[in-house]
């Protein structure tokens, strides 16, 4: 069976990481055009690269929770892909071995000159995971975080809608989706494809298609998913 998950903030949010959106998110002490758009780059780099160094200082402290295990338990029977919005590496961390990352990845670096050629995409060591003013991509640009910002284009969007191919089913977890084109993946989903949404929160599902509501935290959720409805198709 093929199963394509799309993941979003409050997968992660039991693992103690921060959301950018709701409540004490941290769009609420961060103005989102100062340090996430290219603009806000251009115009205070060293604020926008402490911002994210901050953030990866953050991950590194925490571990995958239940869902993320869950998920990559999965794979032992099955095919499947996360397409996640998340930045973190808390998929990888917990075994998932097929992961499109939309929105990029905070442990990596790129060149601010050009963020989508791969050849400059770096991993950051564990151990110096901090990117300041002076590093250098290896065309000579300033090294930037390698995160699609609000204003640019979502280079993997073209693979996570191919993901969907021949999808057996389609799980949501831990998005508003309020974000696109993400939010969008939805409307690729075949008709006769059962859809479940894990979330403890309402969220608005646009559309007139059917979806099962589970509505409980990523860990629980999964389990769920997996216990009563997965076993049975």
């Amino acid at each position: 069976m093929k199963i394509v998950v799309l993941t979003g903030a409050g997968m992660s949010v039991e693992s103690g990481l921060s959301t950018f959106r709701g409540g004490g998110g941290l769009w609420d002490n961060y103005p989102v055009e100062q340090v996430a758009t290219p603009e806000g780059f251009a115009a205070n780099p060293s604020l926008v690269l402490e911002f994210y160094n901050k953030r990866r200082k953050e991950l590194q402290g925490k571990k995958p929770n239940k869902g993320h295990e869950l998920l990559a338990s999965l794979e032992k029977e099955h095919e499947v892909i996360v397409v996640t919005q998340n930045v973190d590496d808390l998929h990888e961390r917990a075994g998932s071995t097929n992961i499109i990352h939309l929105h990029g990845e905070l442990m990596k670096a790129c060149s601010s000159r050009n963020p989508n050629d791969l050849r400059q995409v770096r991993t950051l060591p564990s151990h110096s995971a901090e990117i300041i003013i002076g590093d250098k991509a290896d065309d000579g640009s300033q090294l930037r975080p390698y995160i699609v910002w609000f204003g640019e284009a979502v280079p993997l969007m073209d693979d996570a809608v191919l993901a969907l191919r021949n999808v057996d089913v389609f799980v949501i977890i831990g998005t508003s989706l309020n974000v696109y084109p993400a939010a969008g993946l939805l409307n690729y989903v075949p008709a006769k494809v059962p859809v479940f949404l894990i979330d403890p929160n309402d969220v608005e599902v646009r559309g007139v298609r059917g979806v099962t509501v589970i509505r409980k935290g990523a860990s629980d959720g999964v389990e769920e998913l997996i216990e009563k409805y997965l076993k049975h198709l």
